[in-house]
């Protein structure tokens, strides 16, 4: 067990007051003895004060002896004499009430100073219950701070427990959400994939027989001379709107690919093979332009965007 600074000054204390009490025992034990013993008896001398002077002179001029006396004669003694006291005188009524009065203000002293001790004393010992009061509180405090923090640290740390299983629940419901979510979308790209793929198949299977029909119709037309029929009239078209240039020559013959569009618009115009020189070139260019739109072909199926006409005017 640690000493405090307090118990040490306490026991300094209680022994300064057990030695002050114990000195103040035996000095009123000394005094009361001194008081209660009898005065020592004094001796009735009858003496004659002389001047120093005198006794120089006695000393050089020494004194004659005074002359024997004359016997007186003898008196009658008394019958009875009074017998003197023996001891120590008895002290008057002022004395013994000085001595009760002293040991009255003596004894008072003692009781003073005595409970001037017990008072210091019990100041002394309040005040230690009260620094014991207190160190006992701050060790209460310090253990109640204690306590709080480590409950404070606890629910903290389950406090971050549930937050961290609540953050990783959320995380794995995410997880799983988002999963979920990615699985169904490929499920949906796989359906519109698929949902693609057989509509793409059959408009290509759509377009297949289309075109096989239209095939089958072209080669109809084209075998009925349609076709034949049809590029007829847009040559004709062309070489009506040609303007003849002076270095044109007889036999001329030139090939001319029109780009058209859906209703004989021509987009494009440019010439093959050419025996003409770049007047006669540029002439047939400007007709096929002039000649725009071209006329429709007499089925929708024989459309061709692009054709090669051959130009041979007469």
């Amino acid at each position: 067990m640690i000493e405090r600074a307090s118990d040490r000054w306490v026991s300094i204390v209680l022994s300064v007051l057990l030695h002050g009490t114990l000195v103040a025992v035996l000095a009123y034990g000394f005094w009361t003895y001194r008081q209660s013993r009898p005065p020592t008896p004094t001796l009735a001398i009858e003496a004659t004060v002389v001047d120093s002077r005198t006794v120089n002179a006695a000393a050089i001029n020494p004194p004659q002896p005074p002359p024997e006396p004359q016997p007186k004669p003898a008196e009658p003694e008394p019958a009875t004499e009074p017998v003197e006291p023996t001891g120590p005188p008895e002290p008057t009524p002022e004395e013994l009430a000085q001595r009760e009065q002293a040991q009255k203000d003596e004894a008072e002293k003692e009781r003073l100073a005595k409970e001037q001790a017990e008072r210091e004393a019990a100041e002394k010992q309040h005040q230690m219950e009260e620094q014991k009061q207190q160190e006992e509180a701050q060790r209460e405090a310090e253990e109640k701070r204690q306590r709080e923090a480590q409950q404070k640290a606890e629910a903290d740390r389950k406090a971050e427990a549930e937050r961290k299983a609540e953050a990783e629940r959320k995380a794995a419901e995410a997880k799983k959400r988002a999963e979920e979510q990615r699985l169904a979308e490929q499920k949906r790209a796989e359906a519109a994939q698929r949902e693609a793929e057989q509509k793409q198949q059959a408009e290509s299977e759509a377009e297949l027989r289309n075109s096989m029909a239209a095939e089958e119709r072209a080669n109809e037309l084209a075998a009925s001379g349609a076709v034949a029929s049809w590029e007829a009239q847009i040559s004709a078209r062309i070489h009506r709107a040609w303007l003849q240039p002076p270095s044109a020559t007889v036999g001329l013959e030139c090939k001319l690919i029109v780009t058209q569009a859906r209703g004989g618009a021509v987009m494009n115009a440019r010439v093959g093979s050419c025996n003409g020189d770049q007047a006669v070139r540029e002439s047939i260019l400007a007709a096929a332009y002039r000649a725009s739109p071209l006329p429709p072909p007499p089925d929708p199926s024989l459309f061709e965007p692009q054709i090669e006409i051959t130009f041979r005017p007469q």
